[in-house]
């Protein structure tokens, strides 16, 4: 980890919050529990006890990994349905398949991202590819949930197949830090993702001992998930490990520091997601795969799946 680095950071724009810019302070920070999804593929569920105040427009986050497969283990997940809302699949390490009930899908593999827009709604699968099967290997890998307005849970689904050279890099003044801007815009910089509900996200990586000090839109809310490393966050400090969301208050700007000394396993360094979104501020009805506004739009999704009208699985699926 991560598959998408660059030699020199200096040769990449730099960016840095105004020295005026009101700092965010952590509002809390809270460890996520671990479980598993799909077939068995081990998972830290990162929001998880975050009141969805200060979530929105964001559901859920999956940690994916990090695992090492012996030949035979890899796993994905079955056929399952979507409707109300994006899945975004951020595959750090690894290869993973995805196709849906329409024939869309594809792959995605070391630093690609795959942005699916359920809308309407589909049965969509996600599993590692024969070849990795058969003979194991490293997969390390994000999916975040992100919420839809009510005028566009209904739309079209679509995919956005996001490689990892597609992605915007910057790093900070003194070249510390390495940011993977992968949709919305950091400091005038945008990233490749389109989203209907306007986000930003990034992946950081710090040095042992760097600081970074970002501009933060001041209608979005602000997120931090440490996928490696030890760190602390906000002017204040406030420690975080591998496993950790800090939840951040309002301000411009946001801060994020490596510790001096880091964790012998991985890298070395400080690993770190960045969330912001604008809040939908609408009533929202969530289970399972479903996402919409209404019990009655929740009980419409579970109808219209159970009589076939998110499509049906193929006869061979290629996969």
């Amino acid at each position: 980890m991560p598959a998408v680095t660059v030699q020199n950071p200096l040769t990449l724009p730099r960016v840095t919050a105004a020295g005026d810019a009101v700092q965010r302070p952590v509002l809390a920070v809270t460890t996520a529990p671990q479980g598993y999804e799909g077939e068995g593929f081990p998972v830290r569920r990162a929001f998880a006890g975050i009141n969805y105040t200060y979530l929105d427009p964001f559901i859920m986050m999956d940690q994916m990994g990090e695992v090492e497969y012996a030949p035979g283990e890899p796993k994905g997940t079955p056929w399952h349905p979507h409707r109300g809302f994006e899945t975004v699949t951020y595959l750090i390490d690894g290869t993973f398949v995805h196709q849906d009930s329409s024939g869309g899908g594809g792959t995605i593999r070391n630093g690609d991202t795959q942005w699916m827009t359920a809308g309407s709604g589909l049965l969509h699968i996600e599993a590692p590819p024969e070849d990795l099967v058969m003979s194991g290997g490293l997969f390390h890998g994000l999916q975040l949930w992100v919420n839809l307005p009510a005028a566009n849970k209904m739309m079209d689904p679509r995919y956005q197949d996001i490689r990892g050279g597609q992605v915007q890099l910057l790093t900070s003044p003194d070249g510390g830090a390495l940011l993977r801007v992968i949709a919305g815009e950091l400091d005038g910089h945008q990233g490749p993702g389109i989203t209907h509900t306007p986000i930003t996200m990034v992946h950081a990586t710090l040095r042992p001992g760097a600081q970074i000090t970002l501009p933060w839109r001041e209608d979005f809310n602000g997120l931090a998930y440490v996928l490696a490393g030890r760190g602390a966050v906000g002017a204040e400090r406030r420690p975080v490990h591998m496993g950790q969301t800090a939840v951040f208050g309002e301000g411009g700007a946001l801060t994020v520091r490596a510790d001096d000394t880091q964790d012998t396993v991985g890298t070395g360094d400080l690993e770190i997601v960045l969330l912001g979104g604008r809040p939908i501020r609408e009533p929202m009805a969530h289970y399972g795969p479903f996402v919409m506004n209404t019990r009655e739009e929740l009980q419409q999704a579970f109808e219209d799946f159970q009589k076939g009208r998110l499509g049906t699985v193929p006869a061979v699926h290629g996969m």
